[in-house]
This record gives structure tokens, sequence and C-alpha cells, in this order.
């Protein structure tokens, strides 16, 4: 099947050839015919497969078929949990709808929004957004979302896991009841079937993969080593296995400047990205990243939401996640689109708990191994383990982390360049302030 097989107009077509694709993916084939037909969706899918092209293309010929309003406002709206998974979406639309006389702009937090207003000021035909800036903005007289024709939830799953449901539902209150809802997740909890049945009307359900599945493509393995041992051994690991471009999780911001620090100082290159990152820098380490200049990139679960690499050959875990479906996420940054990959976990005993709750989820037994050299110490006892909030979990990884945001490490803090957390939590945390600019 071509793209052509899925009743795409010509310019569309031509830009989806520029970008080198010749075939849709699964998620496509099914995705794009049934958002065409002007339903409600419902998809999930593993990261990598293509869900961003697969409601981005129908949504831009639906906009490109119909009548322009008169009244100046959004037509299309695309909420995303993260800036770079906002600035990634913005791409594609502009990628896809390069031929088509079709306005659009991404907002979030973290920069400037006089630009963003000037910009929205004329009336747009598709929006992307992160939840804090848009309703900021919207407060303000900003945006309308009025006579919004298209709603899209992209990575739903990951905008509940950090609280953004209250936030979701102020903007549902500001759109018409009569629109077109797409929700896309990369898994298909329970609280996802929740939304679903309060948002979406009839809706075309898509689900590629099985639930909590990891691709089949990246080679799992875990390496148990003692704490204190982490670092060194994985720098061990890179260089004595001539890793490049290697994609690193920690827990905590804190601990991902302190690895990219380490790892430097064994003369391989690396930066970190969190929420205490000015967007810039974090764009900057994103792209000599993604151009192979930079080895390493560290980086927290939020802000590595939404990276799109083409072919990134290694993830590792350098601290496993407080919340057993962060790690499908995490791993699905590798062997995308049929590629190859290799996810690795560093294992101490302080996370025997945390590697139980994964391996139940994805119902398979990962590879142990042991390093020469690296041997772990068997009488070691198990500490509590950080959940990236300041707070401490429970010893031996708890039950998973209890709190779902816990694994979330750069979600909120009281900096001004991560200012797109939940508006619920910072009310609670500023003492009923009002909440600054997104």
């Amino acid at each position: 099947m071509s793209f052509s097989d899925l009743g795409l107009r010509a310019e569309l077509l031509s830009a989806i050839e520029a970008q080198g694709y010749t075939e849709p993916t699964p998620i496509q084939r099914q995705a794009i015919p049934a958002v065409l037909e002007g339903g409600d969706l419902l998809a999930s899918a593993q990261t990598g497969t293509g869900k961003t092209a697969g409601f981005t293309l129908p949504m831009l010929q639906r906009l490109a078929d119909g009548k322009r309003p008169a009244k100046r406002g959004v037509r299309a709206l695309v909420l995303t949990p993260t800036r770079e998974l906002a600035a990634q979406v913005g791409e594609s639309v502009r990628d896809y709808g390069q031929h088509l006389s079709l306005t659009s702009h991404v907002i979030f937090g973290g920069v400037g929004q006089q630009p963003q207003v000037d910009a929205i000021r004329p009336g747009l035909d598709i929006l992307v957004a992160t939840p804090g800036r848009l309703l900021d903005l919207q407060q303000q007289g900003h945006v309308d979302l009025s006579g919004v024709e298209t709603l899209v939830l992209d990575e739903a799953d990951r905008m509940l896991d950090m609280g953004f449901i209250h936030d979701i539902r102020k903007v549902l209150k500001l759109l018409p009841a009569k629109r077109q809802n797409l929700l896309f997740s990369a898994t298909f909890s329970n609280e996802i079937q929740t939304l679903a049945n309060q948002l979406l009307d009839r809706p075309t359900l898509i689900e590629v993969a099985r639930r909590n599945t990891t691709a089949e493509t990246v080679e799992q393995a875990v390496y148990r080593v003692d704490r204190e041992k982490k670092r060194e051994l994985l720098a061990h690991l890179i260089q004595s296995q001539r890793w490049f471009q290697v994609l690193v999780f920690t827990r905590t911001k804190h601990g991902a400047n302190r690895l990219a620090e380490h790892l430097g100082k064994r003369d391989i290159p690396a930066m970190a990205i969190h929420g205490n990152k000015s967007q810039s820098a974090r764009t900057k380490a994103l792209s000599a990243f993604k151009s192979g200049d930079l080895q390493v990139l560290v980086a927290t679960d939020i802000a590595a939401r939404g990276l799109d690499i083409d072919e990134l050959p290694h993830v590792v875990n350098f601290e496993l996640p407080n919340v057993a479906e962060d790690y499908v996420h995490r791993i699905g940054r590798t062997g995308r689109a049929g590629n190859e990959g290799q996810a690795v976990s560093l294992v101490c005993v302080d996370e025997h708990g945390l590697l139980k709750n994964i391996e139940k989820l994805i119902k398979r037994d990962l590879v142990k191994h042991i390093e020469p050299g690296f041997e772990p110490d068997p009488n070691a006892k198990p500490e509590p383990i950080e959940n990236g909030r300041g707070g401490r979990g429970r010893g031996r990884g708890g039950n998973g982390g209890g709190n779902r945001n816990a694994g979330s490490n750069n979600a909120g803090g009281n900096n001004t360049a991560n200012r797109d957390a939940p508006s619920g939590r910072k009310r609670q945390r500023r003492g009923g302030q009002k909440r600054q600019q997104a």
C-alpha cells in the first residue's frame, strides 16, 4: 500500500515524497482514513511508529478541504505534554503542509510570549501547544478556541502521568461541543480509557501494538552493579563497546548534571537536558546530539519526551524509572521504524523492586549481566530511592513509585524555564498564588 491509496491530496503526497517516505506505517494505514472520515479516534501505538503523521496528514487535508471561517481564531488544536514534542509536531505540520496555504504556530513555556501572541492574533489554522502556556494566553485574551474543529491529544498517557488532567479539562470547556477528537497514546492504560469515555463520541479504535509491549527490534539487557559504581560502569561500556549517540536517562535533574560532568572528565562528550536548562540550551544540545557531534545526551524523562532521532542505536537507563510504564517510553526512543536498537539498564540493589515491576508490565524477564570488575556486593543493603522531587521513595523500589508523577523528575521545580507544569500543583506549591506564565 502507498500513501496515494489512503485518499490524500496531491500536495500532501508531494510533501511526503520530499520527506523520503514511500509506504505508510500500520498506524498510518489505519488512522489516516479514519480521521479523513471525520469521526473521533482512539489510537494506541508504540513510540516511533508514525503516530504524528497519522494525525497530521489527515488533519491538514480536512482543513484544506474545509471553508476558513470569517472569525479569527484557531481551527485545529494539538495538545502535547512537553516543549520538545510540541516543536516536533510543529515541524511535521510545516513539512507536510508546505504546499498548502494553511497557517500554524507552536507555543510553549520557557520563552517569551510576545512573538507567540503576535502569531496567534490574525488567527491560525493549526495551533500546537503545551497546556500551561495555552491556558495562560487564553486567560489573557490572546487565544480564541471557540471555533476549534479538531482537537488532538498527543501522548495523552504522558499528559495524565504529568498531572495535566485538570488543565485538559479547563481546555475542553473552552472548545465548541461539536468537533472532531483524536486521542493518541503510546500505551493504552485504564486511565486512558476513562479519559476516552469522557471525551470521545463513538470513536474508531486502533491498537497497533499489544498493550505495554516493547519493540521486538530492541535488544534489552540489565547490568547488575552497585550504585556507587554506576558512573564508572557506564563510561566503561561506552568506551569499550564503542557506543555513539547514546541517550541516557536519570531520575533527577541534579543527577543528570553530575553524570554529564563525569562523562566529560572521561573524554566522553556529554550534555544534560532537563527543566532547569534554558530552551536555547536544550535546543543546542538536541541539535548537537542529532547531528552526531555529541556522543551522549543525559536526560530526565520529561525533557526527552518527544525526541525524534533517526536510528538512535543506544538507550541507557542509568536509573530505572519509578513508574514501570516509563520504561516502555524510554526504550521506545530506539528501535524505531524497524531499525535495531539496544536498551541497557544499570540496576543496583535499591532498584530490584522497580525491575520486577517492569518485567511484570512487559511480560518478559530481562537478560541479566555482570561486567567483570564491576561485580555488585552481595551483602549490599537497599536504600530509599529519590523520587525526582527531592523526596524519598520506598526502599527496594517500593511499589513502583506509588505517585505516578514520581518519575517525572522535572515536571515542576521553581525555575522560570519550566512553567508548563500543571496549574493544580503550581497553586499548591505557591500557596494559592496566581499561576505564572507558562
